[in-house]
C-alpha cells in the first residue's frame, strides 16, 4: 500500500544536525496519521507521500520548517523565589511569554541556568533554529480507521479509546502521535 493522506504510516528515523551529528534515533518506530493531521512535520509527510513500505531516504528540514528561528525574546530572567523547590536545569514550566497578555498561547520554558537568585528561562523548542537530517524507512502503511480519522491521530495497535473508563491513560500511548507545533 502506498502513502496516502489518512493512511497510518510506521517508520524508523535517525535525525541528526546538519553536520551530521546523531540527535536521536528512534528505539521504538514512530506512528503517525498521514495527511496533513500535524501529527509530523509537513516536509516529513511530503517527502514520503506516494511511497511504499520498504522506502528509505534522508531529507534536511531548515529551521522554518521544523522548530522555527531560535527567538531570544522567548529567553526570561527570574527571580529564583517565583519557581518551585528543589530546581534544576533542564526542568520544564508552562507559561506564557507575555505575563500581561492573558490571551497569549502559553509555552514550554525550560531551565537553562540558574545562578544566585536568578533562573534563566527559555520558551524556544529545543531544536529551534537547527537545520535538521532525517534518515526515514518506511516499515509499514495501512489505512486508517474511521476513528483514527475522526480523532485525527492513530490509536495504536491494540485500539485505544477514549471513552472507556477502565483503560489505562498511559495504555498504548506509545503508539500515538501527537500534534507538533
Amino acid at each position: 500500500m502506498k502513502i496516502a493522506k489518512n493512511t497510518v504510516v510506521t517508520l524508523h528515523y535517525k535525525l541528526s544536525d546538519a553536520q551530521g551529528s546523531l540527535i536521536e534515533e528512534s528505539s521504538e518506530p514512530m506512528v503517525y496519521l498521514h495527511g496533513g493531521y500535524e501529527n509530523t512535520l509537513p516536509k516529513i509527510e511530503e517527502a514520503l507521500d506516494g511511497k511504499e513500505p520498504g522506502y528509505e531516504t534522508t531529507i534536511q528540514v531548515e529551521p522554518e520548517d521544523a522548530f522555527g528561528e531560535y527567538d531570544a525574546a522567548l529567553v526570561k530572567i527570574e527571580p529564583r523565589n517565583r519557581l518551585p523547590n528543589p530546581l534544576e536545569v533542564g526542568m520544564q514550566f508552562e507559561g506564557s511569554p507575555d505575563e500581561s497578555d492573558e490571551d497569549e498561547e502559553s509555552l514550554i520554558f525550560t531551565v537553562t541556568d540558574i545562578a544566585d537568585d536568578k533562573v534563566v528561562l527559555d520558551g524556544n523548542h529545543p531544536l529551534a533554529g537547527m537545520a535538521l537530517r532525517f534518515s526515514l524507512n518506511v516499515a509499514e502503511v495501512r489505512e486508517a480507521t474511521e476513528e483514527e480519522i475522526a480523532h485525527g491521530h492513530v490509536h495504536g495497535a491494540h485500539g485505544h479509546h477514549h471513552e472507556d473508563p477502565d483503560l489505562d491513560d498511559d495504555e498504548d500511548d506509545h503508539y500515538r502521535s501527537h500534534p507538533i507545533h
